[in-house]
């Protein structure tokens, strides 16, 4: 499936690199927060049942969040790519490696902004941690996108893709 996020997106090559990052990306994410949660919420170590349920968490599956993080990716590209298809790199260094480093640069900079806010910090904990129904689950992922677009003055139109807000 061709998913694009505005008009002149067609930089496969970035997408690809975003995509080949998606599992350890998420992991970094999910990792990051619940260390956040417990310094915001738990500076004394108290364990409760949900501080345990947090620490105890191991898990790989990420596909609640994966629409989240496409449209993370697309934001990117949104934002640093969207007047060029390409370009030419004369350090040396591939495309693919060039974008798969600044992408993670980019990403890891926006998950600790982006838990310094409450509401991204449950949204990411009730996706993972505290596995919601599907119809719930669907809900805070919207939630999480509208705060990504919110965060970035950005809209999400389905025909149009993103776009700057008014």
């Amino acid at each position: 499936m061709v998913r694009k996020f505005f008009p002149l997106d067609k930089n496969y090559v970035l997408e690809q690199a975003q995509l080949s990052l998606e599992n350890s990306l998420l992991e970094y994410l999910v990792d990051y927060v619940k260390v956040q949660y417990m310094l915001q919420h738990n500076p004394l170590g108290l364990v409760d049942e949900t501080i345990q349920r947090i620490q105890q968490h191991q898990s790989s599956d990420f596909t609640k969040l994966h629409d989240f993080y496409l449209t993370l990716s697309g934001i990117f590209r949104f934002r640093y790519y969207h007047h060029n298809q390409l370009e030419f790199i004369f350090s040396g260094e591939e495309p693919f490696d060039r974008y798969c480093r600044e992408w993670t640069e980019e990403f890891k900079k926006w998950v600790r902004t982006f838990s310094q806010h409450n509401n991204f910090i449950m949204g990411v904990l009730e996706l993972t941690v505290f596995y919601p129904h599907e119809a719930e689950a669907q809900f805070i992922g919207n939630r999480l996108t509208t705060f990504a677009a919110q965060f970035f003055e950005v809209k999400i139109h389905p025909q149009k893709g993103i776009i700057k807000s008014a």
